[in-house]
């Protein structure tokens, strides 16, 4: 028995935030005082570290339901499945629908029950679901649907990460600079075929000192819509966070798999930060005895696409898995490692062989 990923999809909006939507920007330090430092500068240094040059943010009449189902219906018609055959839908989101302009969220009904409403599906046996499981959520919704199928409870599950971040975002923060909006979904399926598909998962919640690493709080300017709230993160403590237990638990699953660092071909990495997740490579290579990370091993969407949270990782699988990035490519047989790391603190990994 064999657990596959028979289809993938994807839905990137069209509107491109550059660098240069950030120029009239007033930003403000976390002691409610305006910056000193000119916007040109500030960009410029954050550019350097996360290595984004643009963003993509959804339309006004688009909803978080909406990109997820744009991703599903692509995933569907690659997997070549009928949409009723499916036993259940999860979808992986953070901070479900916002309206445009609006403060308040609406998970009612859960955003998976939306999905499924929008691609027309009858079958009540067809469950679905959301979850939250910050920016790690696509994963463990595959991670999820794989314990289902072994369970005997159904054999086809579309999982789905789709976040509108841009409905969160305090204008007074410089950090509101690194997140996107964005869905991914795939088809996970029963194989009878042994050798493929899951070869193993790692799952992790840090809460004890972590939990508010990443949080909701008002805006940096304390006269910018009193009362709302907005994503808020600590970088330096989930830098540091992230580069001591990511690397560890993608060996854990590495290890449990029974295959070597040298067999890894390709590593989908949330992404976060282009220098977090350089340096989470480079330690997760050391600590399997490699001093080098091979060149082309890790591919990467940070720099035009930003981070969309839960659609990082299943939309980088899709434009690889599809030749998008011409520069990677995927054959049967490779061994790849997809990990996450994000609000909770949670981290996990699955290690799959094409």
């Amino acid at each position: 028995m064999s657990i596959i990923i028979t289809g993938t999809g994807r839905y990137i909006p069209e509107a491109i935030i550059n660098d240069q939507n950030f120029l009239e920007h007033k930003f403000f330090d976390a002691a409610g005082k305006p910056l000193d430092t000119d916007n040109e500068t500030i960009i410029r240094k954050f550019k350097s570290i996360t290595g984004i040059e643009e963003r993509r943010y959804g339309s006004a009449d688009q909803q978080t339901s909406d990109i997820g189902t744009i991703a599903a219906r692509i995933a569907i018609e690659d997997a070549n499945i009928d949409a009723e055959s499916l036993d259940g839908i999860i979808l992986a989101h953070n901070f479900g629908n916002i309206p445009f302009g609006k403060i308040q969220t609406d998970i009612l009904p859960s955003l998976a029950a939306r999905v499924k409403h929008n691609l027309g599906i009858k079958n009540p046996d067809c469950i679905a679901f959301d979850i939250l499981f910050g920016c790690p959520g696509w994963i463990q919704g595959v991670i999820i649907a794989a314990q289902y199928i072994k369970a005997g409870e159904g054999k086809k599950y579309l999982v789905i990460g789709a976040e509108m971040l841009s409905r969160v975002l305090d204008p007074h923060d410089r950090d509101s600079m690194i997140y996107a909006d964005g869905a991914g979904a795939s088809i996970i399926e029963y194989s009878a075929n042994e050798g493929h598909g899951i070869l193993s998962t790692a799952s992790q919640s840090f809460t004890l000192e972590e939990a508010y690493f990443l949080y909701y709080g008002t805006s940096l300017n304390p006269d910018y819509m009193v009362g709302n709230r907005y994503i808020k993160m600590q970088g330096r403590k989930i830098y540091e966070f992230a580069l001591m237990n990511v690397p560890l638990a993608m060996k854990k699953c590495l290890d449990k798999s029974g295959y070597a660092i040298d067999d890894i071909k390709k590593v989908f990495i949330h992404q976060a930060n282009e220098k977090m997740d350089e340096a989470i490579i480079k330690r997760f290579f050391k600590l399997c005895g490699k001093a080098d990370v091979p060149d082309n091993i890790m591919p990467m969407s940070i720099h035009l696409l930003g981070n969309s949270s839960v659609a990082t990782v299943p939309t980088l699988f899709d434009l690889v898995r599809k030749g998008v990035q011409s520069e990677h490519q995927l054959n049967k047989g490779d061994i790849v490692l997809l990990a996450s790391v994000g609000a909770g603190m949670n981290i996990n990994a699955i290690v799959y062989k094409i």
